[in-house]
């Protein structure tokens, strides 16, 4: 199963960190020799969803358009990372049944943390009031019931978040195991112990 291809869905506001985890995730990816593909909201919103307004119908249109793009992509052998903020729970159980090998990572940040970080500025448009209906503000975000994976990323550090992920891609049967070293795990389940995952 190691070349079979698989979409992996971030999940959560804007800020939250899906593009950094994504292209973290594609440079190692594609290390190991596999073809990947990052379909980043944005990107997405520029070329494929031109048009769109954001109101709940047209950003579903969005979301059922990525996922169709990663259900032929996963159904080629591709891996797909689909770095979108999928707020609504129909939309991602939608994607979910439609590309089948699918991973959901809700990547769980503050709103507060993600303000700070703010790096497309859009949070200080939105209180300047050039932006509305912005989720999380003042357009609803609906987590996740039951993903694959759930990252704090403003609890843990880049390394920290990918080696989770990659570890539950190989626990899932996506990918072989690496062979990490005994002390290198021991730091990694120390560390994970600590933030209270394990």
């Amino acid at each position: 199963m190691a070349n079979t291809g698989f979409t992996i869905w971030f999940t959560g506001l804007s800020g939250a960190g899906k593009s950094t985890l994504a292209e973290v995730i594609e440079r190692r990816l594609k290390d190991q020799g596999r073809n990947v593909e990052i379909l980043d909201g944005d990107i997405v919103r520029t070329h494929l969803s031109k048009g769109l307004g954001f109101s709940r119908e047209d950003r579903d249109t969005n979301i059922k358009r990525i996922a169709f793009v990663c259900s032929l992509l996963t159904r080629n052998g591709v891996v797909c990372i689909s770095a979108a903020i999928a707020p609504y729970r129909e939309a991602r159980e939608w994607a979910r049944r439609e590309i089948g090998d699918f991973v959901e990572v809700y990547l769980k940040c503050p709103i507060e943390v993600c303000r700070q970080r703010d790096v497309k500025g859009l949070y200080k448009l939105v209180d300047e009031g050039k932006i509305k209906n912005f989720t999380g503000v003042d357009d609803p975000y609906e987590e996740p019931e039951n993903p694959e994976l759930v990252i704090e990323t403003d609890k843990e550090s880049v390394g920290e978040s990918v080696s989770r992920i990659f570890a539950k891609l190989v626990e899932l049967g996506y990918l072989e195991g690496e062979g990490n070293s005994e002390d290198e795990a021991k730091v990694v389940t120390e560390r994970l112990a600590a933030l209270g995952y394990l």
